[in-house]
């Protein structure tokens, strides 16, 4: 059986073509810092990832793919003021529950943008020094 180079090229080519895409992919799916923590949680514990700074709040879960090794992420704010919450470049379904201190104040569902088709927001019913997003 004889076969013809330039077949064998296509096939080489292809074949590259879709590990390297295979490659990029699993890496452009974000994953936050490991800096996990336990939260309870109306009688449940969650592992969150936490979001402490600027730069952690602005980026949240966004890029994030399943599967994932923790529950969600909690945003850890220095002071209590209404907060709104967005869905763009986020690929995950997320409960939100507003919290002041550790008292719930609301809960809403963020849609990803790839459910939603476009830009949700969602805004918190009361100010709220923490916000927790879990992955549905």
């Amino acid at each position: 059986m004889k076969f013809n180079k330039k077949i064998l090229t296509i096939f080489l080519f292809a074949f590259s073509l879709f590990l390297l895409l295979f490659v990029f992919n699993y890496f452009k799916s974000e994953k936050p810092k490991e800096n996990l923590i336990s939260f309870e949680l109306e009688g449940k514990t969650y592992l969150l990832s936490e979001a402490k700074t600027e730069k952690e709040w602005q980026k949240g879960l966004m890029f994030v793919k399943k599967p994932v090794n923790f529950d969600g992420m909690i945003f850890l704010f220095p002071e209590k003021k209404i907060r709104t919450f967005w869905n763009k470049n986020t690929f995950l379904d997320l409960e939100i529950i507003w919290l002041d201190d550790d008292k719930i104040v609301g809960k809403d569902f963020l849609p990803s943008i790839e459910s939603s088709k476009e830009i949700v927001t969602k805004t918190s019913p009361a100010p709220v020094n923490k916000v927790i997003e879990l992955i549905k």
